[in-house]
């Protein structure tokens, strides 16, 4: 069976005044999944103070990994993103790591969280579609997020859909 071939991201949060945790984030997924080839634009995480247990004042950023990547993995990347996560804790979570993927339709981010909107996929993670692409736009739901309802990260999510374009045409 052939799963659908997608581009594997990363949502990382991290505490505004700790750019070396970004950046230990980033090489810790990098051993897992290779070296970013692109980066989101840094976003002010201010919309809602959902992850005020990291910090009072966060930032995030999302990355790309090179290749394309079979979707059924999502689960394993969140699993995956939480050992990061619970290595950098001092004594809490110091970021919070959000994989996901996107292909020409989609940005599917996975979650800990159930909720109505969310797809159980197994071993206690869940999918949900974050935003979608219709009509050359990235399209939010009722339930996204603010801080991705605002936009933010759509010139970020359109550069990967472009590589996704010519990576599955290849």
């Amino acid at each position: 069976m052939n799963l659908p071939r997608v581009k594997k991201i990363a949502g990382i949060l991290y505490p505004s005044d700790n750019e070396n945790l970004l950046n230990w984030s980033v090489d810790e997924l990098a051993k897992l999944w290779g070296r970013p080839e692109i980066f989101s634009t840094p976003v002010p995480f201010d919309k809602t103070d959902y992850y005020h247990d990291i910090a009072p004042h966060l930032t995030r950023v999302f990355v790309c990994f090179p290749g394309l990547a079979d979707a059924g993995g999502l689960a394993d990347w969140k699993h995956e993103a939480i050992k990061i996560e619970a290595k950098s804790r001092e004594p809490v979570r110091a970021v919070n790591i959000d994989p996901g993927y996107v292909d020409g339709a989609r940005l599917i981010l996975a979650s800990t969280k159930d909720h109505a909107h969310r797809i159980y996929l197994r071993d206690g993670i869940f999918a949900e579609v974050t935003l979608r692409y219709r009509f050359k736009q990235w399209q939010s739901f009722d339930y996204t997020f603010p801080d991705f309802q605002s936009r933010a990260y759509d010139k970020f999510l359109t550069q990967v859909r472009k590589l996704w374009l010519i990576e599955i045409r290849s």
